[in-house]
């Protein structure tokens, strides 16, 4: 809004007065600095090397040294609810963010739709004169606005941000993303054989942004959210960097936890008596299999060279990311902005146990409740990190990452899903340093401490909407007082049932597990660790303390209510996939789709997951015609038909494991093409069985019993295209991309209705005969 007009108004201009300062936007305090957050993904404290880790971060080893390391910082233990927190200085629950956006349900709480009253940073700092950009992962906008047709209303140029470059979902492959800029989807610069890697990228468009910035208006400041896809699976390297670490966790994840203990005390991370606790904590049967630790000795000396070298994929991963960093670290020193920037380096949860007991090639099976197999994964041995892979380690690297803490992402109720590295470096505004700080926080409380820092009051009102008070506070009273009591006292965690309240250096904690359908949550237990004596929360005081129990969970309670927690969710995966928003299908059950238009997000694209469906295309074939008629998904699940050779064929690629194909001559002239799927049963995992019929016009050209995936195609990116498969290209029969030429499609029409094709394609081609 503008500022009240100063002038004066007159009938000629000679006798009025102009006032520009009414008009001009308004400017930042004077020496208010710039804000760097660097965001990474699924890493737990005990990983990188600031903190005693293995994996070496030379840019955070370098901030750290002229800054602070924080020793008890807390996420949400999982991503998008730890993003909304950074978003708006809310509670992720009342930012709609209970779970990740993919994950939404129909509740105030669950819903990924950010309150008008929970207005972001980058809005209050935008006004306040900042320039404002977003470089990488955005896993904030809402799933049921993943599309071109979607309001982009709560897309990062609608929350505040003067620029973004990225993904919108929560990961994404590193050597083919699927990117976006500002409000539109982009293909990416340049292919992985001229040497891309996403964080490569990031890390260049970050510095172009800034100084796009600069060279404009020099002394304005600005404000990055620089949010790259490490760590996050797929964990994909450059050779060089994932070669640095040959031969350094052959110990196995036990020896490192015991390791890394030894080296956390002695650095001043933890206090002196801090133990381990079991590598699999929970008691039986509360645990689900998916998330147990195969222990190191029980493993054959195969399976501990597999994964040994998964650790060292993810190492070289991360130590790539950090040396993008690095880059724009050293441009801001060239530049003379590095002292006045105030960077926040830090995770968004602890380290991800989705790659399964014995680890993942394809992490795709992991979102398909489809199990890996330690022999295809053997047989990938040379070619992880690689984009022949979707690799993730297994659960016991998740659990050393995170020592010396229970569990790791996912779990909020326990430390190793919630207690995350986080490095402060601000030479300008921070007197001390190399030191390490102990006062307890949280994510909510990263927005308070930058408005303090930028000298910027959170508004009552913004953009009309009177605004709900921030949940956390400011951290910068630690800067410079080692001492100095935590002025937090309150912070509740909820994570998919997964529940926790910490007070006063007390904690309770339910033993809960994501995706177990147990319920009756008024009869579940509640542990209790006393976090300021026994840091790793390894001694359960329930029974000496119940009334102290009793409190905190009365408390938890107040606090779930006020932050629109309720209901608690702990359906098992495939219950819980059915409340998962999905776009409504036409009346019709019919979709259209046209070359040469924006890929659908899987989220909005017709629905062949768990379902019996027909896919039509009306194609204009000529003598020489090749390419992708239609495709969805990549290499690691997905389907596409194309034309090469002289042949028309259908491929359906379940999860990597197999390539289905269906294949017969390429008819010239205008014909229609099609599968048709019938679902007539479920696998042993849910995966669909039944003929899949590969048609030219009404004619049956080639048939055969296919499997078709249940969960998802990929958990985001590499949506539905006409004319050419973008990203990562579903069959080995040809490269990305392969666009159609030779000939014309001009529509492709999608089906999930009962009738059969034969029906379908006499309707369709009655339709073309009045097109």
């Amino acid at each position: 809004m503008s500022a009240e007009f100063k002038g004066s108004i007159a009938l000629d201009v000679r006798d009025a007065k102009a006032d520009w300062d009414s008009f001009l936007s308004p400017k930042a305090p004077a020496g208010a600095p710039n804000v760097l957050v660097i965001l990474y993904d699924d890493t737990g404290q005990a990983t990188w090397s600031p903190y005693g880790g293995r994996v070496q971060m030379p840019t955070l080893d370098r901030l750290a040294r002229d800054g602070l390391v924080y020793s008890q910082w807390h996420t949400t233990a999982v991503c998008s609810p730890t993003r909304s927190c950074f978003l708006t200085g809310r509670n992720h629950h009342a930012n709609g963010f209970g779970t990740i956006a993919e994950s939404a349900i129909g509740f105030p709480g669950y819903s990924g739709h950010i309150p008008l009253e929970n207005a972001t940073l980058a809005s209050v700092l935008r006004d306040a004169g900042w320039s404002t950009f977003w470089i990488g992962k955005n896993h904030n906008v809402p799933v049921d606005a993943f599309d071109m047709g979607s309001s982009k209303k709560r897309w990062p140029l609608g929350l505040g941000y003067d620029r973004f470059y990225g993904f919108i979902g929560g990961e994404t492959n590193q050597w083919y993303p699927e990117l976006i800029e500002d409000n539109h989807f982009v293909e990416q610069p340049y292919s992985p054989d001229a040497g891309y890697h996403l964080s490569k990228d990031l890390a260049d468009k970050a510095i172009s942004y800034i100084r796009d910035s600069r060279q404009s208006q020099p002394e304005k400041p600005w404000y990055m959210w620089f949010c790259p896809g490490a760590n996050h699976a797929p964990h994909h390297a450059p050779q060089d960097y994932i070669d640095k670490y040959k031969g350094q966790f052959d110990d196995g994840y036990e020896a490192y936890r015991e390791w890394v203990l030894k080296r956390m005390v002695e650095r001043g991370i933890l206090p002196e008596g801090t133990v381990l606790t079991p590598i699999n904590p929970m008691s039986e049967g509360k645990c689900p299999q998916g998330d147990l630790v195969r222990p190191w000795n029980t493993l054959s000396d195969e399976e501990k060279r597999l994964f040994s070298r998964m650790a060292e994929v993810f190492a070289g991963y991360s130590e790539y990311t950090d040396a993008q960093v690095g880059r724009i670290i050293d441009y801001l020193e060239e530049s003379g902005q590095l002292d006045n920037t105030l960077v926040i380096y830090c995770a968004d949860n602890g380290a991800s146990g989705e790659g399964s007991p014995s680890g993942s090639v394809n992490e795709n099976r992991f979102f398909n409740s489809y199990p890996d197999d330690i022999k295809q994964n053997l047989a990938m041995f040379d070619k992880l990190g690689s984009p022949d892979t979707y690799n993730h380690y297994p659960t016991g690297w998740a659990v050393a990452f995170s020592t010396p803490y229970r569990m790791f992402k996912r779990y909020s109720s326990y430390a190793g899903g919630t207690c995350d590295p986080l490095v402060i470096h601000w030479p300008a505004g921070i007197k001390a340093k190399g030191e390490i700080r102990h006062q307890y926080h949280h994510c909510v409380d990263i927005v308070p401490t930058i408005l303090e820092c930028c000298g910027v009051r959170m508004p009552d009102v913004v953009d009309g909407v009177k605004q709900r008070p921030l949940a956390g506070v400011s951290m910068r009273y630690s800067f410079d007082d080692a001492g100095a009591p935590t002025t937090k006292q309150t912070q509740y965690y909820e994570m998919l049932a997964t529940r926790g309240i910490w007070h006063q250096g007390w904690k309770a904690a339910t033993e809960h597990a994501p995706f177990v359908d147990t319920g009756h949550f008024e009869e579940e237990p509640w542990q209790l660790f006393h976090v300021d004596e026994d840091r790793s929360e390894s001694r359960d005081l329930a029974a000496e303390h119940p009334q102290k129990v009793k409190e905190l969970v009365a408390l938890w309670m107040e606090e779930a209510k006020r932050n629109d927690v309720l209901p608690l969710n702990d359906l098992g995966l495939f219950a819980f996939r059915e409340l998962e928003y999905k776009v409504r299908p036409p009346a019709t059950g019919r979709y259209v789709y046209y070359p040469d238009t924006t890929e659908v997000p899987e989220a909005s694209a017709a629905r062949t997951l768990g379902t019996s469906f027909k896919i039509l295309a009306d194609v204009e074939f000529g003598a020489g015609a090749q390419g992708v008629i239609f495709a969805q998904g990549s290499r690691f699940g997905g389907y596409t038909m194309f034309v090469k050779d002289r042949q028309l064929t259908f491929v359906y690629n379940f999860l990597g494991i197999e390539e289905q194909v269906l294949k017969t001559a390429v008819p010239v002239g205008r014909h229609v093409v099609g599968v048709e799927f019938k679902r007539e049963s479920a696998g042993e995992y849910q995966e669909g069985l039944g003929p899949m019929k590969l048609y030219v016009d009404e004619h049956v050209a080639a048939e055969a019993a296919f499997r078709t995936q249940s969960g998802h195609y990929a958990i985001c990116g590499e949506g539905l295209c006409v004319g050419r498969d973008s990203g990562d290209a579903v069959s080995s029969a040809y490269a990305p991309q392969f666009a159609f030429t030779g000939g014309t499609i001009a529509k492709v029409v999608y089906d999930v209705a009962d009738d059969a094709y034969i029906d379908m394609e006499q309707r369709f081609a009655a339709a073309l005969a009045r097109d």
